[in-house]
């Protein structure tokens, strides 16, 4: 999966974010609609609950012959992946911020072939990228685009303040990249021209999707606009 990763259009969700809808439900429709790249994340569920999401989610993408198209990571727990992964469901790799497992434990673990993202450092971002070890890493998350409810702390800095990012901040970000940028935080389909000139490689979302009356044909709108931009 790793040679095969495709982050340009990133789905974030968990029993949280659905408005009470099934999980497995939402996912089916952003994938069956173009999203490329699915991240389980959760600060709710446990364990447990996250591997049968797990199981759910690889399911959901046999039935649409997709497993081997479409990335299925999980947000921060790498004791969830190992677990899964004992239970034969095939789940690609782990995303982890600053704070969560280090990104060589995960690599050790998990092995060369699997997809590990990181969380770009929110205080100054672009020095941390210019100089960051990204040999175990295949992407980088940046944000917010924009401040968001479904991760409160999300580009927050040392002083409390919520640090957003403008498109010429990520132009740069793109061109000094050594791997993919995936960007998110807020970001509505009217951002993705805008975003997409910046070069980075996708934009990843929670609530445009997970929140969305339709999340189908939310999907839809926003691949077809990436796609065209």
């Amino acid at each position: 999966m790793r040679e095969r990763l495709d982050i340009s259009a990133y789905f974030v969700v968990g029993p949280e974010n659905t408005l009470g809808r099934p999980v497995p439900e939402v996912i089916r429709a952003a994938v069956s609609h173009g999203f490329t790249c699915l991240q389980l994340r959760s600060k709710t569920a446990s364990a447990r609950e996250l591997i049968k999401l797990c199981g759910e989610t690889a399911c959901v993408l046999q039935e649409l012959h997709k497993e081997d198209a479409v990335a299925l990571l999980v947000d921060d727990r790498l004791d969830v992946v190992l677990a899964a992964r004992e239970q034969g469901i095939k789940v690609d790799g782990i995303h982890v911020g600053q704070s969560d497992v280090p990104v060589s434990v995960c690599r050790k673990y998990l092995g060369e072939r699997a997809v590990i993202g990181l969380s770009a450092r929110t205080n100054e971002l672009l020095d941390y990228v210019r100089h960051a070890d990204t040999s175990d890493i295949d992407y980088f998350g940046a944000g917010p685009l924009h401040e968001t409810p479904t991760k409160r702390d999300c580009g927050r800095g040392a002083d409390g303040r919520v640090i957003t990012r403008s498109f010429e901040e990520l132009t740069e970000l793109h061109r000094i990249s050594p791997v993919p940028v995936v960007v998110g935080g807020g970001v509505k389909a009217c951002d993705l021209p805008a975003l997409k000139a910046t070069g980075v490689e996708g934009f990843f979302v929670v609530s445009a999707v997970a929140g969305a009356e339709n999340p189908g044909r939310a999907a839809e709108e926003m691949v077809s606009i990436w796609r065209k931009s």
